[in-house]
């Protein structure tokens, strides 16, 4: 096991181009960005093959009681069977990676559900696992209309649900599947606190990557900064003016830090939240304006918790930036 995946890990990294271009086009991922994900994802192979050679059980005593003196217990770790994978756009390949290559650690098959709006790149992985010596049926990449995603849950073949998305969509898998092993990656609303203290260049640079990278479409994207009153206007004000000077354009450009959302409804709803925060008193400091897929980093204050840019995840280049005085 440990060496077909090794030869996954080594095919990624010999087509890393060619993954790199094909998220880049169906995700409009910007190609620097992407081939860092052809990269992770190769090492997230080799990481699973290291684990495959220590896919063992353990040894435990127990002596601790009198009936136990002279005896050694031990367990087995087992496959859990067919594993069914359900992965999101925004890491085509990486999070199929994440899904796929413990799975066949552990000695189990997976199928993968990707993202509608991506399925190239896990078709590509498909491809790449064929030439590891591995048994067909231990991988399938089967895209399919969510409509049908009911036939899987009570499909008794089917051992473990793993699902990487929204929460909403997440919770309701759950409840969908209550009788199944189900494991949730779900979103998130990621925060920073800039204190006085802080290295105010390296706050700035950090956390307009954190934000905007990627359109802010990524799990664990910087969405409410909290700025020490002392530095709020001057850190507010580097950020913003940070925020224009990141180049747009087509993703395969080696130059482009940002570009097209995954869709224009996507764009939209981002739209709408900063429309619906700036009706409820939120300020706009910058961006806010959208053309079709594109949305520009935007950056919010004056906002309150009950909005959703602050309280839900906007998976958008939206960013609220707040102060505060002190922690207690």
């Amino acid at each position: 096991m440990a060496k077909s995946l090794r030869l996954i890990s080594e095919g990624i990294a010999a087509r890393r181009e060619e993954f790199a271009r094909t998220i880049a086009l169906e995700s409009g991922k910007p190609l620097t960005l992407a081939r860092g994900e052809a990269e992770r994802a190769a090492a997230s192979f080799a990481w699973a093959a290291g684990e495959a050679e220590r896919f063992t059980g353990e040894i435990i005593p127990v002596d601790t009681q009198a009936v136990g003196r002279g005896k050694t217990a031990w367990t087995l770790r087992v496959p859990r069977g067919i594993i069914y994978g359900i992965t999101p756009f925004n890491f085509p390949l990486n999070l199929v990676a994440h899904k796929v290559a413990p799975a066949l650690a552990a000695r189990n098959s997976i199928v993968i559900k990707p993202s509608p709006r991506t399925p190239l790149t896990a078709l590509l992985l498909g491809e790449v696992f064929l030439e590891s010596g591995l048994p067909k049926s231990a991988l399938q990449i089967a895209p399919m209309d969510v409509k049908y995603i009911g036939e899987v849950f009570s499909d008794d073949r089917i051992s473990m649900i793993s699902f990487t998305g929204s929460a909403s969509v997440g919770w309701e898998i759950k409840r969908l599947a209550s009788k199944k092993f189900t494991a949730l990656e779900l979103g998130g609303n990621a925060a920073v606190i800039v204190d006085k203290s802080a290295n105010f260049e390296r706050s700035v640079s950090r956390s307009v990557t954190g934000a905007f990278a990627y359109s802010g479409q990524v799990c664990i994207s910087v969405q409410r900064i909290y700025v020490h009153e002392k530095l709020f206007d001057d850190w507010l004000a580097d950020f913003a003016r940070r925020s224009h000077e990141l180049i747009f354009g087509d993703p395969l450009d080696e130059t482009t830090q940002i570009s097209a959302m995954i869709d224009e409804s996507a764009a939209i709803r981002a739209e709408e939240w900063i429309k619906e925060a700036i009706g409820n008193g939120a300020k706009l400091v910058s961006g806010g304006k959208r053309s079709g897929a594109i949305m520009e980093p935007s950056i919010l204050t004056n906002t309150t918790p009950e909005m959703r840019v602050v309280s839900e995840e906007v998976f958008a280049p939206v960013a609220v930036v707040e102060r505060f005085s002190e922690f207690a």
